[in-house]
């Protein structure tokens, strides 16, 4: 069985919950082991046959302790059979669904010394319920001038499922 490093820089759980979907739909042939960046792992990349690498973008961001990992895991990332998708809620408006017209992927690309042979970028969720007080007043913010949901008392799913499956095809070649 071919294992597969599934590493995930998560702030409220959606990049982790599109690991978890990507794990199902990789089926018996793949085993599969999520670990979070957050807890700045020691593994030994070489000992999988795949590793994904999700993050989340917050206020417009991807966490230090991803190009941390980077860093200190370049060669072995370079070495492997390797992806890397981002999640954020601008990948809810057509035609910013794509790596090549995600500012974010640039972003993250230009400033990454790893660049990964297979990259896909995927809408988040918004929880409102969940946020702090200054993080729903800042997201609600946010969504307003970029024409998204804006009742704090919603949670809106806008991960395209049948998008991550087909990106679990590619990662299966």
């Amino acid at each position: 069985m071919r294992r597969v490093l599934m590493l995930h820089s998560s702030r409220e759980g959606q990049t982790v919950k599109i690991l978890r979907f990507m794990e199902q739909q990789l089926g018996k042939e793949f085993e599969c082991e999520l670990v979070s960046l957050h807890d700045e792992p020691k593994v030994d990349i070489s000992s999988y046959d795949k590793v994904i690498v999700g993050a989340s973008i917050r206020y417009g961001h991807l966490n230090a302790k991803l190009y941390n990992f980077i860093r200190e895991n370049q060669k072995a990332l370079a070495q492997s059979d390797n992806a890397f998708f981002c999640v954020n809620l601008t990948a809810r408006k057509p035609g910013k669904d794509i790596p090549e017209n995600s500012a974010y992927i640039k972003k993250f690309l230009a400033k990454s010394s790893w660049q990964p042979k297979k990259i896909a970028v995927f809408a988040g969720a918004l929880f409102y319920p969940r946020y702090r007080l200054f993080d729903r007043v800042m997201i609600r913010f946010i969504m307003k001038i970029t024409g998204g949901e804006t009742d704090t008392s919603k949670e809106v799913e806008y991960t395209d499922w049948g998008k991550v499956r087909a990106f679990c095809d590619i990662l299966r070649a």
